[in-house]
């Protein structure tokens, strides 16, 4: 499901073009992650799940100023999107998913149904971190460069490309240890999306009628600006099973399991 080195690179450069913005806006959707709230604003609906991600921001001292600069083009989008357009993910939580496991009512579903399924999961998961290892550990480091601006259908994000082939590599490799494991497919794992390595900047909230998409195009194009002689790249460093409740915070226990590139 994973695409080669040079197809995962156009794919993800087109969707960072002026006419891909414009074309792109045309169906974006509420993301049904938030809600209304009373005192105004949104708030984040219960959406559990595990996933294997780069440790959150907050955790990650390493990519600090990379973070701080994420933060800032956030801040940049709210002060374009004044209308309520796009709801702010917490800048803590930001974070580089390297592969989605089960969520929302799938996840519910399973527990249901089998009362050791998040004890077995992670157990699974410790034992695919431990033969992976000697695999995709060691080497050069692992680093992805900002390449810009994304939109999807419910969310807006940036978007990452390896430095090299070989980063790719490492990382689809990692990504096919997990989805392709006899035992994690017993437990109800399947893998749901390729590769395109992105952080999410926030959710769609309000969508007004008469969303003025050239505008919101060009301020995306405008913004994607600034990287151009300002290159941002985040260090992958190590990956790590998560828990959520919602979309706002992506937690562990320090037994869980880690596997360090």
């Amino acid at each position: 499901m994973d695409d080669n080195y040079q197809t995962y690179l156009n794919r993800v450069a087109r969707m960072t073009l002026p006419e891909s913005y414009k074309s792109q806006v045309q169906h974006i959707q509420e993301s049904p992650k938030f809600v209304p709230a009373v005192e105004g604003g949104r708030k984040p609906v219960p959406f559990p799940g595990y996933t294997v991600i780069t440790p959150p921001s907050e955790e990650d001292a390493a990519n600090n100023t990379f973070y701080t600069n994420l933060q800032l083009c956030q801040e940049q989008l709210l002060q374009e999107f004044k209308s309520g357009l796009m709801v702010p993910v917490p800048p803590s939580s930001f974070h580089l998913t390297l592969a989605d496991l089960i969520w929302a009512g799938a996840f519910l579903h399973v527990k249901e149904e089998n009362p050791q399924f998040e004890e077995e999961l992670r157990d699974r998961i410790g034992k695919i971190f431990e033969q992976t290892q000697p695999l995709v550990g060691g080497g050069q480091q692992i680093k992805f460069q900002l390449l810009g601006l994304m939109i999807m259908p419910r969310a807006i994000a940036v978007s990452l490309v390896p430095k090299d082939e070989s980063t790719y590599d490492r990382i689809v490799k990692f990504r096919r240890a997990i989805y392709q494991n006899g035992d994690l497919i017993g437990l109800g794992i399947e893998q749901q999306y390729g590769l395109t390595a992105h952080i999410t900047l926030g959710y769609f909230g309000d969508i007004p009628p008469d969303l003025d998409g050239e505008r919101i195009g060009q301020t995306l194009s405008d913004l994607n600006l600034q990287w151009v002689d300002n290159s941002q790249e985040l260090w992958v460093q190590k990956a790590e099973l998560r828990k959520f409740d919602d979309m706002t915070r992506y937690y562990r226990e320090p037994d869980w399991p880690v596997l360090e590139f």
